[in-house]
């Protein structure tokens, strides 16, 4: 009765209910597998209530144009014929995107702590890594989901087959008069459905958001919608207003430069508003400058930061060298850990300026001001420069050299990732040697890549941690005792006097848990040394981007730059931390001797919490309207700066 009645559409009714099943079983399943995360059976209903609602309104979205063709243009006719064939193809295609990218979930979920999303679209620009990757950490998954995968394509081919056999064309179809009603009528349900709201805006992540916990929140999505939601979103990389809320760049301005307490002579009246005239501390011969930056070695991993006793050697290093216990990352990927370090760039919900095609060229960089300065300037690497859009944008700011993988004739491990990090430095230190011999200063930003999953460093390195080898904890505890083996070289070298040197972690490992911001897992180690850098331990909150500033001061280098960082060797306080979490901005502060933090979440007012370093919770306060203006300040000053072209000092500035 129901098929007569549906007539064209009834194979879309039935791919609609299958579909909505299934995606509400593979919600139950990842829902039972994190099911400690979930909690009480309250946030069960309202996860799955959300979900359906979420699901019923991406099938809407996803069948709006077969359900246009089914209606106006199928029949009996050839021409109608061709297009019912084109509309069981969709169908297909579109159930098994859904339900390859359920199968693709859990795999994702252990890397990252939340469903496909962006992410998931950036590593495909680099597939040989990805692939290596999975293949040798996660090669269950790669195996079982194009199986999996394949196998619903199959059945998803046959269902359509059935239901569309012997389709029925009725009495509305075959009427001029009813044909368009019927269409004004599914139309009509079709966009409700789309849309699930009869409020301003449609439906979105954020509302139906209940929880503390992301993942739970990711779980009321399905992938699929995930995956296309935040495709959809990176069409317009400039525009954190839309997410965070609205300020003009004026107010932006004020409030920042309110913070930074700077006096108005140090500002350059050039139309680039943070651009300010920097004298250095230090006042002699130039210094090279080497930045260290290690791939996800936090906080957790450094015993003298409170951590596990899996660095031994940087241990040792701490008591040689300027120790910040209190440094927080800007973001969990490699790419927003270099736009922080090498040009001090708050970040953005969008993507890293490292990726964005606006700031390819002519972007501030520490590489631009120092060979602007005589300096020679390099990117050293064990992997494939290409990876993350990072030759490029280094080129294009002021790197005249990089190093990668190709230069290593004869390494003696070669991992998913590159060459270990033992090659790395034995190479950096081999071109170090060669710079100073040449009588010029240098800069190098050195990048290591052994403590990346799958983890896979030389064997008799370390004695191991835990069992097997390839684990988060023993990868950490081999780049510590690389790190070790460079400084052991170093010191021993004669560009030893003449160099600072940075470590610091570009994010932590495995960013993730039961909160909003997971504070605690953007802790990360850094540490200055060099041959007159007096040993101290500093207890100041400060964030990644006060380092480009304290180091330009450290080597003698004075000049014009529009960064916001704190110059450390002066007394001032930065008092603040900037953490990009997915699509929420943490701003961290110490008021009291309380960690008072202010959240900025994707179409919700800010909110306010204090921060429990011994228990790693946040706990809701009553806000600090103060505090939620200077937040929204810093997070919308990255996209103004890159949108209208504000981080921008070469004569190809845009206006």
């Amino acid at each position: 009765m129901f098929k007569r009645l549906a007539g064209p559409t009834y194979p879309l009714f039935i791919f609609f209910i299958v579909n909505l099943v299934l995606l509400s079983l593979s919600r139950f399943a990842l829902s039972v597998w994190q099911s400690e995360r979930i909690g009480e059976f309250n946030n069960w209903i309202q996860l799955f209530l959300n979900g359906i609602r979420i699901d019923i309104s991406a099938l809407c979205w996803l069948f709006t144009p077969l359900i246009i063709l089914s209606i106006l243009f199928t029949g009996k006719n050839k021409l109608g014929q061709c297009v019912q064939n084109v509309i069981k193809t969709g169908l297909v295609i579109e159930s098994t995107f859904l339900l390859f990218m359920e199968f693709a979930t859990p795999a994702f979920i252990n890397t990252y702590d939340l469903r496909p999303n962006r992410l998931f679209v950036e590593y495909l620009v680099n597939p040989k890594e990805i692939f290596t990757m999975l293949w040798n950490g996660h090669l269950a998954a790669l195996i079982s989901a194009p199986i999996l995968t394949a196998l619903c394509a199959f059945l998803c081919w046959k269902l359509a087959n059935k239901v569309f056999k012997n389709i029925a064309y009725p009495k509305w179809h075959n009427n001029l008069i009813t044909r368009p009603l019927v269409f004004l009528l599914l139309g009509t349900m079709t966009f409700l459905g789309a849309r699930s709201s009869l409020e301003h805006r449609g439906i979105n992540p954020a509302m139906v958001a209940f929880s503390p916990d992301p993942l739970v929140n990711s779980l009321v999505l399905s992938s699929g919608y995930s995956l296309l939601f935040a495709i959809q979103q990176m069409k317009d990389e400039g525009n954190a207003a839309e997410i965070y809320g609205k300020m003009s760049l004026e107010e932006v301005i004020n409030i920042l430069k309110a913070v930074r307490n700077r006096p108005t002579t140090d500002y350059i009246s050039t139309g680039l508003p943070t651009l300010t005239q920097n004298q250095a501390t230090y006042q002699g011969k130039l210094k090279n400058l080497v930045i260290i930056l290690e791939e996800s070695l936090g906080a957790q991993f450094i015993g003298t930061l409170g951590g596990k006793p899996l660095s031994p050697k940087i241990d040792e290093l701490a008591k040689q060298g300027w120790l910040f216990e209190n440094m927080y990352a800007t973001g969990t990927r490699s790419v927003r850990g270099i736009e922080a370090v090498t040009a001090g760039f708050t970040p953005t919900p969008a993507r890293s300026v490292v990726k964005l095609p606006g700031s390819q060229q002519d972007f501030f960089t520490v590489a631009e001001l120092l060979s602007k300065q005589g300096y020679h300037t390099s990117f050293i690497y064990g992997g494939e420069k290409h990876f993350d859009n990072m030759a490029s944008f280094f080129y294009g700011n002021g790197f005249q050299q990089i190093i990668d993988e190709k230069d290593y004739p004869n390494p003696h491990f070669t991992a998913t990732w590159g060459v270990s990090d033992e090659d790395l430095f034995a190479k950096a230190h081999d071109t170090f040697m060669q710079l100073h011999q040449q009588g010029k200063p240098f800069f190098s930003l050195v990048f290591t890549s052994s403590n990346h999953d799958p983890f896979e460093f030389p064997a008799g390195k370390i004695e191991l941690y835990e069992q097997p080898q390839e684990t988060r904890n023993n990868a950490a505890k081999y780049a510590d005792f690389a790190t070790g083996y460079f400084f052991d070289l170093a010191k021993k070298a004669e560009y030893w006097n003449d160099t600072i040197f940075l470590i610091i972690a570009d994010h932590d490992s495995r960013v993730g848990g039961a909160s909003l911001v997971p504070v605690q897992h953007f802790h990360i180690p850094a540490l200055i040394l060099g041959k007159n850098i007096e040993p101290k331990r500093d207890p100041r909150l400060v964030s990644q981007i006060d380092m480009p500033t304290t180091l330009l001061s450290l080597i003698g280098v004075s000049g014009n730059y529009p960064m916001l960082g704190y110059d450390l060797t002066k007394p001032e306080d930065p008092n603040r931390a900037l953490m990009q979490y997915d699509k929420t901005f943490g701003y961290m502060r110490k008021i009291n001797n309380q960690l008072q933090t202010v959240i900025l979440q994707q179409g919700k007012p800010a909110e306010s919490y204090v921060y429990s370093e011994q228990s790693k919770t946040l706990t809701a306060v009553d806000g600090n309207d103060q505090m939620k203006k200077q937040a929204l300040a810093y997070s919308l000053w990255g996209s103004y700066a890159y949108k209208l072209h504000l981080y921008q000092l070469g004569d190809n500035k845009k206006p």
